[in-house]
């Protein structure tokens, strides 16, 4: 049996988009000459790595057995290539982060990294705690970095900041500027995060813990939706003050204290157990505080 590194290439793209020929498209190959990798590299595991659903390609036990260790082949090949052209460290990293951490805390951390590493990539995508945790778990990014607790024993997660949620309203609320009491809370209506958030989670958790229901009137993916509603008097809203600091300034928000609620949290890094720490990784990994891989 003799694997291919254009065999493995293929299989990992195919696990990326999903379908034969994207994936041919994204390396430059035929369609026919990807499927024929394919097979060949099935043949010789003598197992199939995908579940054929109509032209859909999802991957199954066995591909998901093989894929991080074809990643690892791979990322080990991209290292040695880089070694060899230049001198400076050179890595392609696939990042992903949830917003508050995107917008606010990634900028300055990727100017020193670039800084340092000139010749260095990174791709950042920007989603929630939930989707970045699947991306993980689907190999489909290196990194990531969340707001909300991450369960799954096969991601280490690594404590990078403090942080904490801020209730805020209109300045001509009621209740802005002043500390609310438990009674104030009852009956508003809140503006927040989606589901799937690690914003949304925390908040949901510290109400639960106060005993207090919740009257949801919008759920959006975005901040700056959820301030402009808020700002419009649509109801409360509950974000990372990373997230309000500028509108408190400028006084087009005001928060309301609520010591009563538990809204502390931790952002964390998180990486697959099984992947392969590149020297791009590690070179972020240690502006992030994290060492001693």
């Amino acid at each position: 049996m003799k694997i291919t590194l254009r065999q493995l290439e293929i299989f990992a793209a195919i696990v990326s988009h999903g379908h034969v020929t994207r994936a041919a498209e994204a390396i430059s190959m035929t369609q026919s000459a990807a499927s024929t990798a394919l097979a060949e590299l099935e043949q010789q595991l003598g197992t199939t790595l995908f579940d054929r659903i109509g032209r859909q390609l999802l991957l199954n036990e066995p591909g998901r057995q093989l894929l991080p260790k074809a990643l690892d082949v791979l990322d080990r090949i991209r290292e040695i290539e880089a070694t060899t052209q230049s001198r400076e460290l050179a890595f392609d990293l696939r990042l992903g982060a949830s917003l508050t951490i995107g917008n606010h805390l990634l900028p300055p951390l990727l100017a020193e990294l670039r800084r340092r590493h000139p010749q260095g990539h990174v791709d950042l995508a920007l989603k929630n705690t939930e989707q970045v945790t699947a991306d993980l778990l689907n190999y489909r990014i290196d990194l990531g970095f969340v707001e909300g607790p991450v369960q799954d024993e096969r991601l280490q997660r690594f404590v990078w900041h403090q942080d904490r949620l801020s209730v805020f309203a209109p300045p001509d609320h009621p209740l802005a500027d002043r500390a609310a009491t438990h009674e104030d809370l009852k009956n508003v209506p809140w503006i927040l995060r989606e589901k799937g958030s690690g914003t949304r989670e925390v908040f949901n958790r510290a109400l639960a813990n106060a005993a207090l229901p919740c009257a949801i009137a919008f759920e959006l993916e975005q901040p700056e939706a959820i301030r402009q509603c808020v700002r419009n008097g649509l109801g409360l809203g509950c974000l990372s003050t990373l997230e309000l600091r500028d509108a408190f300034q400028a006084r087009w928000l005001a928060p309301v204290t609520t010591p009563f609620l538990n809204l502390e949290r931790q952002f964390q890094v998180v990486l697959h157990r099984d992947k392969h720490l590149s020297p791009g990784l590690r070179a972020i990994l240690s502006l992030c505080g994290v060492d001693g891989f």
